[in-house]
C-alpha cells in the first residue's frame, strides 16, 4: 500500500496515528536541525516534519536530496503543528516522518507548480500534465465531472438513456469543414469526424428510442474564432413525440437543476424573446440581459435636422451608458478608436452627456437643441450622469457595431458579474439566410430543421419569411444551447434540400440513409445541444472554455504537448495510396 490515507484528510482527530502518505514534493524548507516538506496530491498538502532529535539522521540526509516534485513515500505519526496554518484543513497537524523514501525522481520543471505560477500560458500547455497538478486547473476539471454526474443524474431521471453514435461517419457539405478520415481499407475514400451525431440522433427517434442523450465529442475543421477548439464537447439531446414547448420545459429543467446544484439558486420561468426583438433591443441573437443599455432607434428624432451623418443612414440607434458622464473628452476619443478598429468597423458615434442639473452636452450640438436631446434621452430613458451614444449607418452593420460596444462598455462598468446568472431562451428564428457568394439559400441551423407549420407555405412563395421551429437557450450573454423540431416528413424534407440547392441525386448521397428511414413511420421529433465545455466554464464564473479542458489546442489549432498535427511517414501515405500536393 502506497498510502493510507490523502494528504487532504488528517486533522486532529487523527493525532498519534500512524500514517503513510505519498505525493509530490511542493515546497522543502531547511532550517539545518531541522526540514520541513510540503507534501501535494490531488486532495491537499500535509506537512512532513524531520528533525535530528526526534528523527534518524539519514532521514536528514534523504530529505535534503529532494528536489521539486520529486514523487516520495512518507510514514510517520500525526502530531499537532507548533505553528499553525488556518488556510488549509491539515493545517492543525503535520507528520513525524519515521521512514521517508524516494519512488521517483523529478527534472527541475520549468514553471512553479502554484496557484500563481510563474508559467506564460503557451509553456503551461506544452507542459499541461504539469499544470494540471495545480489548484486551479485541477479544481475546473473537478468541477466539470461534478457538472456531467449532474446532467446524467437529471436525464437519468427523466427516463433518457445514454447511446453512443460512431466516430467516423459520412461527410456532409452543409455546416463548418469536416475533419476527414482515410480510410486504408478503402482507398480513395474517407471517412468524416462528426460535427454533431445529428442524423443519428433522429434515426434513435426512428428506431423508438424516444429519449436519448450522449456527452459526446465533436469536431469542425475551421478557424479559431476566440475561445474556440477544434474539438468540443456536446451535451446531445433528443425526444420524440414532442413539440417546441416539451423540450423548453424539459431542458430548462436541466438548467436549473445544474443551478441549484451547483450554486444553490432557485430560478423562476426563463424569459423568453423572439430572435427578431433581439436584434432590435440587443444587437445579437444571444444577448446578456443581467444588464440594461438596451438598443433605442431614434430615426424619427435623429433625422431632419440637418446632419448628415444620421439623414443619409439606414439607421440611427443608441444606448444610454450609466455614469459615464465622468468620462473625460479623452476618455470618449479612447472608445472611438475602439470601434474604429477593424475588428469592429464602425465609422464612429456621436455621444451626448446628460448632465446632473438636467442640461445637455453634445458632439453635435450644433444641429441639435436641448429639447431636440431632451427627447433623445427620454426615448432612451436616460439619467442625469449617463453617456448617450448614438451610432448611424446600415441596420445590420450598425447594430452589430453597438452589440459589440454595449459588452466592452459592460465590461468597463463591471456589469457583467460573474455569480449572476440570466438565462433567456431566444425563439422564432429564420429558417433560411441568403448568401450573396453562392448565390442561395442556407440553413441557417442545419438541413433537417422544421419551419413552423403556419409558414410552410411560403416554401414557394417567400423563403425569406419563414421562421424555424428553432430556439437557442443563452445564459449570461452565450449561447449554451440550441435545438429545433426536426422535419420527419420524407416530402417536407426533400422540399427542404430542394429549396438549399440539392439536386435529388446529390440529396439521396448525402443523405439517402435519413430519408430511408422516414418511410418506415418517422415519429414527430425534436431535440437540442448544449455546448458542454461553455456551459460549464459559465456556471463557474468564467468564459474561458480551455481551462476547462484536460488537454486543450492553442489557437492554431495545435497541441503543443505533443506536437500536433504533424507530418506522418510516406509509407503510411502509400498505404492510404495518398500523394502530397508538390512531393
Amino acid at each position: 500500500m502506497f498510502r493510507t490515507h490523502t494528504c487532504g484528510e488528517l486533522n486532529l482527530n487523527h493525532l498519534n496515528e500512524k500514517v503513510t502518505l505519498s505525493g509530490w514534493v511542493s515546497v522543502i524548507r531547511d532550517k539545518g536541525f531541522m526540514i520541513w516538506i510540503d507534501l501535494r496530491d490531488r486532495y491537499g498538502i500535509t506537512q512532513l516534519i524531520i528533525d535530528e532529535e526526534r528523527s534518524d539522521k539519514s532521514l536528514l540526509e534523504t530529505a535534503r536530496n529532494l528536489g521539486r516534485e520529486f514523487v516520495i513515500q512518507a510514514t510517520g505519526t500525526v502530531i499537532e503543528r507548533a505553528s499553525k496554518n488556518p488556510n488549509i484543513p491539515t493545517g492543525e497537524i503535520e507528520i513525524l516522518v519515521e521512514k521517508l523514501e524516494i519512488l521517483n525522481e523529478s527534472k527541475l520543471p520549468p514553471f512553479t507548480i502554484e496557484d500563481k505560477t510563474d508559467g506564460g500560458e503557451e509553456l503551461r500547455m506544452q507542459y499541461r500534465y504539469l499544470d494540471i497538478r495545480r489548484n486551479p486547473v485541477k479544481e475546473k476539471l473537478i468541477f466539470r465531472h461534478k457538472v456531467a454526474q449532474e446532467v446524467r443524474k437529471y436525464l437519468s431521471d427523466k427516463e433518457f438513456i445514454e447511446v453512443e453514435t460512431p466516430v467516423l461517419i459520412k461527410s456532409t457539405p452543409e455546416g463548418a469543414r469536416d475533419f476527414v478520415v482515410p480510410s486504408r481499407m478503402n482507398p480513395g475514400q474517407f471517412y468524416a469526424l462528426p460535427q454533431s451525431p445529428q442524423t443519428f440522433k433522429q434515426l434513435m427517434m426512428v428506431g423508438g428510442l424516444d429519449k436519448y442523450f450522449q456527452i459526446v465529442k465533436c469536431f469542425r475543421d475551421e478557424d479559431l474564432r476566440a475561445d474556440r477548439q477544434p474539438e468540443f464537447t456536446q451535451i446531445d439531446c433528443e425526444m420524440a413525440f414532442v413539440e417546441q414547448e416539451d423540450i423548453l420545459h424539459i431542458f430548462e429543467g436541466l438548467t436549473k437543476h445544474l443551478l441549484k446544484s451547483v450554486h444553490n439558486l432557485e430560478m423562476e420561468k426563463f424569459p423568453r424573446m423572439t430572435y427578431d426583438e433581439a436584434m432590435r433591443k440587443y444587437g445579437n441573437d444571444k444577448p446578456d440581459i443581467r444588464f440594461g443599455m438596451e438598443f433605442h432607434e431614434l430615426d424619427d428624432l435623429a433625422k431632419g435636422k440637418g446632419f448628415d451623418i444620421f439623414d443619409k443612414e439606414e439607421l440611427v440607434v443608441g444606448i444610454s451608458a450609466p455614469t459615464l458622464n465622468s468620462y473625460t473628452r479623452k476618455d470618449i476619443d479612447r472608445l472611438l478608436e475602439w470601434v474604429q478598429r477593424p475588428q469592429i468597423g464602425a465609422r464612429g458615434f456621436v455621444w451626448v452627456r446628460v448632465n446632473e442639473d438636467g442640461t445637455f452636452k453634445s458632439s453635435a450640438d450644433k444641429f441639435y437643441t436641448e429639447e431636440n436631446l431632451a427627447a433623445f434621452a427620454q426615448r432612451m430613458n436616460a439619467q442625469k450622469g449617463d453617456l448617450m451614444i448614438i451610432m448611424a449607418g446600415k441596420a445590420n452593420e450598425t447594430r452589430k457595431q453597438l452589440s459589440a460596444l454595449r459588452m466592452e462598455l459592460a465590461e468597463r462598468l463591471e456589469l457583467r458579474k460573474p455569480n449572476e446568472f440570466a438565462p433567456l431562451w431566444v425563439v422564432d428564428f429564420p429558417l433560411l439566410e441568403w448568401d450573396e457568394e453562392t448565390n442561395r439559400w442556407h440553413a441557417m441551423h442545419h438541413p433537417f430543421t422544421s419551419p413552423k407549420p403556419e409558414d410552410i407555405a411560403k416554401l414557394k412563395t417567400n423563403p425569406g419569411e419563414i421562421r424555424a421551429n428553432a430556439y437557442d437557450l443563452v445564459l449570461n450573454g452565450n449561447e449554451i444551447g440550441g435545438g429545433s423540431i426536426r422535419i420527419y416528413d420524407k416530402e417536407l424534407q426533400s422540399q427542404m434540400f430542394e429549396l438549399l440547392g440539392f439536386t435529388p441525386e446529390q440529396a439521396q448521397e448525402q443523405f439517402g440513409f435519413l430519408m430511408n428511414a422516414f418511410q418506415y413511420g418517422a415519429p414527430p421529433h425534436g431535440g437540442i445541444a448544449f455546448g458542454f465545455d461553455r456551459l460549464v466554464s459559465i456556471l463557474d464564473g468564467s468564459e474561458t472554455i480551455r481551462d476547462y479542458i484536460a488537454f486543450p489546442k492553442n489557437n492554431s489549432g495545435r497541441d503543443v504537448m505533443i506536437d500536433a498535427p504533424s507530418l506522418i511517414d510516406q509509407s503510411q501515405l502509400d498505404e492510404l495510396e495518398i500523394s502530397l500536393k508538390g512531393k
